[in-house]
Formats: C-alpha cells, structure tokens, sequence
C-alpha cells in the first residue's frame, strides 16, 4: 500500500513513519512518497526516516517526489499536513493580530483566519489534482485549520477526504485516565469544530462516569483541562471543553500572556525548528537523536501561554507523546482492512448537529470501516456551544467564500464576523497587515 504525505519535509513525519515501522499487519503500507516545496527540509527529515528504519526488517521504502502530479498518481492514501508560508508566515499571523490587540493563534481566531485564507486555494489545488489522479484515495487531512480546509477539499472529493486532529483524543485519554477507566473501553460524546468541542459525557459499560469527575474537585484539579479552565468552570459548564477553548473563555488573559511572552508561539518554532533542520543535514550528526531532543522541547511548551495564564503548571509526562499519528494510523487500518473503529474525526455534518448543514465539516466519534468514515448519533449541543459553533462555521463560510471569489471585502466580513475581533475597524486593519506580509494573500482585490 502507498502512502503519499505532502509537506513530507515536516517536522512531525517521523512520528507517522514511526507508527508506520510499529504496524506489521497484513496490507500495511509499504511504500511512503514524501512531497515537499522545501528540498532542504525534505532532506532532513528523509535523514531521520532512515535512522529510524535502521534495523527493522521491511521497513516502508521512502522516495521522495518533487513534482507534485507524481507523487499523488498510485497512491492509496494521501496524508496532507502541509504550511503555506511556513512557520515565518505562523510567526507573521500572530505578529500582526498580536498588534492590533487581538488572538493570533494558528488556529482561532484572527491568526487562524489569516492561515485560512492562504492555505484554501492551496487545498483546493490539491483536492482538484487527486480526483483527477488518484481518484479511489482516501485523503486524511492535518493541514491547519484542520475542518476548514477539510471542508474546503470535501467540495471536490466528497467524503474520501477525513480530517484528523489529536486533541479530542489526547482529551478523552486524560479524562478516562483521571477517572481510572481503560479509554479503550469507554465512549467518547463529544461533538464541535475543530478546536472548538466539548466532552459531555464519557461511558464505561453504559454508565456515565463524567457526572463523578465533575462532581470531585480533587479529581477535576488533577488533569490539564481541569487546571487550565478551573473546576468551576467546568461544573457551570456541565461538559469539559477542548483545551482550544481557553482561548474564547479566557481570552483576556490569553493575548495578555501572548503579547508579554518573549516570542509567540511561531517565532518560537520558527527558530527551534531551523536549528534542527540545520543540525540534521550536518555530516556526522545524528539527525534522529536531533529531532527527538526538538520534539521534547516542542511537547514541552505546547500551549505554555495559556498555562501560564491558568497558573496550570507543566504538562503531564503522559501528555507529552502525541497521538496524531495513531489516530492516522488507526484511520488508514480501518479503511484500508475493514477493521471497524470508532474514531472521532472531521466530517461531513450529514444531519449529526441539527443546527448546521449537512455539508457541514464537523468533528464528531465516527464508525470506520472500508466505506470510510460515518459521524454516530451524538446529544445535541446545548445553546451557548451551538451558537459559538455556529459564529465559528459562519466565519468558515466566509474564508470559503473569499478564497473562491478574492474578494476583500468577503475577507474583512470573515475576520469582523469572528467572536474574537471586536471591532470592523480592527478587521479591515487586519486585512492591510496581512496582505503586507503574505504573498499568498495577493488574489485579495
């Protein structure tokens, strides 16, 4: 089976090629493509993949591909986690909201708008070339902003592109572990957008055990979530929210941590990451013990701003491995050998949440099986989380609508209408300072 991952040069691959080294199954994916537009990183993290392969028999063969057409035609699956602009174009997102006072986040808010807007017309390219290339693949998509471009690809591959994130399983793996039960064994409802979802609920044997966390303020002070939003908070809530949600409740604090930090999260990134990428091409150096002293660091101060702002303290040392590798793993399994899995993923809406559209990309617990992936019956949201989902999804539209049409004042209604600009005035100066700095925002009139 061939995978094919675009932004092949990035600094996570080795992780999925890790779990890709650890599944000896039958119809296991022996052929990996990498696809990057940055030959010197591909370079790099073709180093580390070969490090890692060193010793284990059969290990996928690595190629790398530098046109684009080439390394799409034959794949089986197609793993897109590219970044338009790179981690200066991350740095320049959360600079220019940073400055007008407002979130600059990769991901919410401004900063996640402005990604958006350049990454769609990207994604769509993409989408366009594998229904003319490689019809029957199944595209998992991890490209920020994860359910917006996912929505945006799903317009031309329907539902053969899946959205992946690791966040609501990094959640329920934290809320199963507090509450002593086996996350493989429980039953997750949880149900948002992407970076913006809440757990109402979390079943062992058809008993809700989340009632008994949050009920316990001992046990709601033990995990991440429940020190980074407070357990009155949560109580109020009656659910536990994705950790991306710190950035709408508490977003105050939030900017003010980010604007007093020495570098912002990207700046930060940027820099780390070039001193890998420089270290790992070096002759003589070990590029696989490179990229795993980066990635403890990266893992390390993941959202450190926001702790810091909760007074959350560090991370726990469970929470430092990842999982979105897994969950792609488990995705491509499931698919690929019809091995039924229940996975939560970014989908089409299909009726799931009555108050959004069936095209709708959502993220919702999914059965999986060959026919791909199918969002389950979940409770509804309640009406403050189904009016911040639908804020949110309406903002989407509007990114979807501006990177079809190119019109600047779609774009400025997009950054306007999102819960965490305040102002048009502040959304139009947004706009200005994006275009500066973003060659890929030039299709703007």
């Amino acid at each position: 089976m061939r995978l094919t991952i675009l932004g092949g040069g990035g600094f996570r691959v080795p992780l999925v090629y890790g779990a890709l080294l650890a599944d000896r199954g039958a119809g296991r994916v022996t052929e990996v493509v990498l696809h990057d537009t940055d030959e010197a990183r591909l370079r790099a993290v073709t180093r580390v993949l070969a490090e890692q392969a060193a010793g284990v028999p059969d290990a996928p063969r690595v190629t790398a591909a530098t046109g684009l057409d080439d390394a799409l035609r034959g794949a089986d699956f197609v793993f897109s986690a590219i970044r338009v602009g790179g981690l200066a174009g991350r740095a320049e997102d959360e600079r220019v909201a940073l400055a007008e006072g407002v979130l600059g986040q990769e991901t919410v808010g401004a900063g996640g708008i402005a990604y958006g807007l350049r990454t769609v017309p990207v994604a769509v390219d993409i989408a366009r070339r594998v229904a003319r290339l490689a019809p029957d693949a199944w595209v998992i998509n991890f490209t920020n902003p994860a359910g917006l471009v996912t929505e945006a690809m799903s317009r031309h591959l329907g539902d053969r592109v899946i959205g992946i994130c690791d966040s609501p399983v990094g959640l329920g793996r934290r809320i199963a572990r507090v509450l002593g039960a086996d996350p493989a064994r429980a039953s997750i409802d949880y149900a948002g957008l992407n970076h913006l979802g809440w757990v109402r609920g979390l079943r062992v044997d058809g008993r809700d055990e989340l009632p008994r966390l949050l009920g316990d303020p001992a046990l709601l002070g033990s995990f991440e979530e429940g020190r980074l939003f407070g357990a009155d908070w949560l109580r109020s809530l009656g659910a536990v929210p994705n950790e991306y949600l710190h950035y709408y409740y508490f977003n105050r604090e939030t900017v003010r941590a980010y604007r007093e930090a020495e570098l912002t999260r990207g700046a930060f990134l940027r820099d780390q990451q070039a001193r890998f990428y420089e270290e790992a091409v070096r002759p003589g150096s070990g590029a696989l013990d490179a990229w795993h002293r980066t990635r403890a660091e990266r893992e390390a101060t993941y959202m450190a701003e926001n702790r810091e702002a909760a007074g959350a303290g560090e991370r726990e040392e469970e929470d430092l491995s990842g999982g979105y590798e897994k969950v792609a793993l488990a995705l491509m399994r499931a698919v690929a050998r019809d091995e039924r899995a229940t996975l939560i993923l970014n989908v089409r809406n299909r009726g799931t949440l009555p108050s959004l559209d069936a095209e709708a990309v959502v993220e919702v617990p999914c059965l999986v099986d060959a026919g791909g992936a199918r969002p389950v019956a979940v409770s509804p949201l309640d009406g403050h989380a189904a009016a911040l989902v639908g804020a949110v999804k309406a903002v989407e539209r509007e990114v979807l609508a501006t990177a079809e049409s190119g019109e600047r004042a779609r774009a400025v209604k997009a950054f306007a209408l999102h819960p965490l600009v305040d102002s048009v005035a502040v959304a139009r100066r947004l706009v200005d300072g994006y275009t500066a700095v973003h060659p890929g925002l030039a299709y703007l009139k």
